[in-house]
Order: C-alpha cells, then sequence, then structure tokens
C-alpha cells in the first residue's frame, strides 16, 4: 500500500508544535502536525490540578493571540493554556492529526527524505521536526526502595493532597513544581520536608515589574546556550495564588522543615547532603544580583519604578538551614509520601537517525540537527535561556521554519518545483 507523502512531518502538537506549523505554514511548506493524544495534552494530564503558568498572561503566549479569559498580568491556569493552544491551532489553521503515534523515523536509502511509520500508516517526508519537548520521560532518582515508603511518585502524577494517604510528605526538588507542590501541601495541613537543591530564585516582582520583564530588558532571556551539561536551570518561581517571590525563609516560617538535597538510603534510614546552607545562599546571590541590575537599569534610564529597599533585607537563616538535618527514618518520622519534583528526560527511541551525540543528546544548533532533515524543537536552551517558554519556542519555530523554506530552494534548483534563488522562500502553490 502506497504510503502518504508531505513535505515536513512534525511530531507532538504541544506549544513547540503548533509554533511549528504556524510557521511553516507562512512559508507555504506542505506540512502535518502527529500528536499521539490532545493538542497540549500534558498541560491537562500531566500536571497537579491547582496548577498555573510561571509567567504572566501578557508575557506566556504566542505574538498572534492574546489569552481572552485571563487578565495580561494574571497567571492562566492549566485547563486556560491547553485550551489556548487549541484556539491557536484553529487560528493558524495548523494541520493536526490527534491520536496518531509516531512509532519509527528512518531515513531513507537511496533517495532523499524520511519514512515516517504511525499508529495510522506511513509517510514520506523530506523533513522531520521532533517537537515533543522535554518533558517526555519522568525522571526518579533510584535513591528510596519502594517499599521503604507507602506512596512515591513523581511530580507528574501528583494531583492534591487528597491523593496522598495521611502523614508526612518529603518533596524532593525546589524548582517551581516542587516549591508549589510543597506550599500546596502545607496549606492543606500536612507536615512538609523539602528537599533544596541548586537553584536561582528571581523575584516575582520588583519594583512594579514581573521578573520575565526585567529578564527582557535586561537581555537575560536571550542569554546563549550554555556549555554541555549544563543545559537546565532550576529556577524557583511562581505563579500560585496572584503570584509571589519564592523564599525558603518564609517557606520555614510556615512549618515547611528544609533539608539539602536526598543523597542516600541505607538501612531504614533516608540522608541528606550537608549542602543546604550552601545552596540557599547561592540562590540569594543570584536573586539579589538581579535585583542591583533591575536597580541600575532603572538608574540608566531614568525610570519612574518604585524603590523597593525591603526586597534585599533577607533576614536570618532558620534553625532548619544553620542546624540541618542530615538523616530521616520515614517511618519513624511518619513519612508516608515523597514526592518527587525531579524533572524529566527526553525520549526519542522513535528517531532512529544520527542526530545524536554519544551521550543520547541531541545533537544540534539551533534546533538543526547534524542530520540533515531534522530538526528539533521546544528543548531547554534550544538557542537561549528562553527557548523552553511559550514566548521562546515560538522565536526558536521561525528559525527552525526559515531554515527549512531555504533548504527546499536549494533542493528544489533546477527542477520544475522553483527557479527562485537560494534562500528565497517559496510562494504556496494555487490549486
Amino acid at each position: 500500500m502506497p504510503s502518504e507523502q508531505t513535505e515536513v512531518v512534525v511530531v507532538g502538537a504541544g506549544q513547540a508544535g503548533v509554533a511549528m506549523s504556524e510557521h511553516l505554514g507562512a512559508h507555504g511548506v506542505p506540512h502535518v502536525v502527529l500528536e499521539r493524544h490532545r493538542i497540549a495534552e500534558r498541560w491537562r494530564s500531566e500536571r497537579w490540578d491547582s496548577l498555573v503558568a510561571n509567567g504572566p498572561a501578557w508575557h506566556d503566549r504566542f505574538p498572534g493571540l492574546e489569552f481572552s479569559d485571563v487578565p495580561p498580568d494574571a497567571f492562566a491556569s492549566k485547563e486556560q493554556i491547553a485550551d489556548y493552544f487549541i484556539a491557536y491551532a484553529e487560528k493558524v489553521g495548523a494541520p493536526i492529526r490527534c491520536g496518531v503515534e509516531v512509532t519509527s523515523v528512518r531515513r531513507h536509502t537511496g533517495r532523499p527524505g524520511f519514512r515516517v511509520e504511525t499508529s495510522e500508516g506511513s509517510i514520506d517526508a523530506r523533513f522531520v521536526v521532533a517537537a515533543t519537548g522535554p518533558f517526555q520521560r519522568p525522571v526518579i532518582p533510584p535513591v528510596v526502595p519502594d517499599s521503604a515508603v507507602p506512596v512515591q511518585l513523581h511530580s507528574s502524577g501528583y494531583r492534591n493532597p487528597e491523593q496522598l494517604p495521611e502523614g508526612a510528605v518529603l518533596v524532593v526538588g525546589a524548582g517551581s513544581s516542587g516549591v508549589q507542590i510543597a506550599d500546596e501541601l502545607r496549606r492543606s495541613g500536612r507536615r512538609v520536608l523539602l528537599s533544596v537543591g541548586p537553584h536561582d530564585r528571581p523575584p516575582r516582582r520588583y519594583r512594579g515589574r514581573d521578573f520575565c520583564w526585567w529578564l527582557g530588558v535586561l537581555g537575560l532571556w536571550d542569554a546563549e546556550t550554555p556549555p554541555q551539561g549544563a543545559e537546565h536551570v532550576t529556577i524557583a518561581v511562581s505563579g500560585a495564588r496572584g503570584g509571589h517571590t519564592v523564599d525558603f525563609r518564609a517557606m520555614a516560617a510556615d512549618g515547611i522543615e528544609l533539608v539539602g538535597m536526598t543523597a542516600s538510603f541505607d538501612g531504614g534510614v533516608l540522608r541528606f547532603a550537608p549542602d543546604l546552607a550552601r545552596n540557599i545562599a547561592l540562590g540569594d546571590t543570584k536573586y539579589l544580583a538581579l535585583l542591583r541590575a533591575a536597580d541600575e537599569y532603572v538608574e540608566r534610564n531614568g525610570l519612574d519604578l518604585p524603590e523597593e529597599p525591603e526586597a534585599h533585607v533577607l533576614g536570618p537563616d532558620p534553625e532548619c538551614v544553620t542546624d540541618p538535618r542530615l538523616e530521616l527514618d520515614p517511618a519513624e518520622a511518619g513519612v508516608a509520601s515523597i514526592v518527587w519534583a525531579t524533572g524529566f528526560a527526553t525520549d526519542y527511541g522513535w528517531l532512529d537517525v544520527d542526530a545524536f551525540d554519544e551521550s543520547g543528546r541531541p545533537d544540534h544548533r539551533r534546533g538543526v540537527s547534524r542530520e540533515p532533515g531534522v530538526y528539533f524543537m521546544g528543548l531547554p536552551w534550544l538557542s537561549r535561556r528562553g527557548s523552553s517558554f511559550i514566548w521562546g519556542v515560538w522565536h526558536d519555530a521561525r528559525y527552525v521554519a526559515d531554515h527549512i523554506a531555504t533548504r527546499r530552494t536549494y533542493l528544489a534548483y533546477g527542477t520544475t518545483e522553483t527557479t527562485g534563488r537560494p534562500g528565497a522562500t517559496q510562494a504556496p502553490r494555487k490549486n
């Protein structure tokens, strides 16, 4: 049975896939977007119930559409975000097919392009864009045996406090997910321990402006891709309850016990690294550095923004930081649950091409892989710090779509498809 043919297959219909489709469509490039579930499915089914965006609605969106039901300075709920991407896909006429799983992608032998095998048949494509993003496989470090604590689950499987059995909870990971889940559990009346590792802790707002604005005007969103192995920066920021600065001292004052990184488990005892004070101090250093940079920007540009000297005052470290707990017997302490907010790994088992380095990570530059015709979208630091954020992925998709359009023109040179110059954009054909 003959396979379907198209120029580009985009795998994944989250924010990266929708953005990719918009820019390919603008170039008149025939393509299809394949999604094994629903559009933006992970926002709906792999996040906790109360999750909201970590950036305000004026910032965490695509340029072509505002949120219809969220004020600009408010934080959209996970359902509103998923609905937004559905609306955006409809707006740009994205050719998305839901319920279609890609099982393999292999390069053709003796002719250009790739064979894309799916749950609904095969597709031949000249280009393939892996837009499945970074949140594909939940990572739980193999530290605590399953039998040591009644319930262990990843943050992607956490929904609400009622889901967990009675008893104390250890939350491992102090990025945005970990701090928000720990705060929610404490507010529900639970005893909570929070395992804190290295992190970046920006102010939610400073001098009347959101931290997203500050990172923009200071040029920090455009920081270049970091060295290999340092792609992920844990950011402790929250849009919950209207948005607030994550303050570990305040969390301790509210009854959350802070501990260092979860290191090992032996003889029924959980051990924490003696790094809590250092991790808190490093986060403070980054926080204060951003405040100083903001102050200098205000003075340099003569802006009339209210001073906020109290933001620079951190206060003393709580006892759990100055005299940290290094060991914990979960049974003795009544810890009935561990929530691992420890991030995700990618999973490109379906992509059988030479596009990965010796460690199995995508080998690319700004999303253009070393395998001609294969592209990656939605990864942290794809081109800059903002790449994995909603607005950042849109700009990355424009670059990748431009690259595909230019490459199509070169490949079509001398054929009946086009006589345009290399680098020119081919206009959509009219039937």
